[in-house]
């Protein structure tokens, strides 16, 4: 007696049913290694993270925000990668030079963190993404470990991601596949 017909299923009844069981949710688990994509809860975004990914949001505003600051943090390897986003008021963005606000808010307090004395600015520049006005600034140490920020503006909200790198290559490319990973809904033309 074959396997099939001592479950009392014939070959038809296993051919229907072994699609609809591949239909059934299953629990994955997450390895050290492995990634996991972050969507927003809006769907106005998507990016990849080292798994676990720990979601967070504060409830307070600052000037110009319409809501709190909703965030993603995990670790890898020991290196950081935190991605964030605000929204603001509407015309809080549109009202000025996008470009000069997205430098503004790239480079922010990381000049005063990363005085050009102690640290070396490896990018430090005005980048584009779908269309949507961005800024670049990667800061290595002395022995070559790398923070890497990377801020857009897409119509009244602002996306910021950080990660930091050793300097060795496994790190690196790591933080270059979260920095290259997020993708907006929307295409500025």
């Amino acid at each position: 007696m074959s396997f099939f017909k001592s479950l009392g299923m014939t070959r038809r009844s296993f051919v229907f049913t072994a699609p609809a069981l591949s239909a059934v949710p299953t629990v994955v688990y997450a390895q050290p290694d492995q990634w996991q994509t972050v969507v927003g809860p809006d769907l106005r975004f998507r990016l990849e993270m080292p798994a676990p990914v720990n979601k967070t949001a504060a409830a307070e505003k600052e000037t110009g925000h319409a809501g709190g600051r909703v965030a993603w943090a995990s670790k890898r390897a020991d290196e950081m990668f935190d991605f964030d986003y605000v929204d603001y008021e509407p015309g809080w963005f549109s009202s000025k030079d996008s470009k000069e606000m997205a430098r503004e808010l790239g480079r922010g307090e990381a000049e005063k963190a990363f005085p050009r004395a102690t640290f070396k600015y490896v990018l430090d520049e005005p980048v584009i993404l779908q269309g949507w006005d961005g800024y670049a600034l990667d800061i290595a140490d002395q022995q070559g470990a790398l923070v890497m920020m990377r801020t857009y503006i897409v119509k009244d909200r602002l996306y910021r991601l950080l990660v930091t790198a050793k300097n060795d290559e496994e790190t690196k490319a790591a933080a270059a596949r979260f920095l290259n990973s997020l993708r907006f809904a929307e295409t500025k033309s």
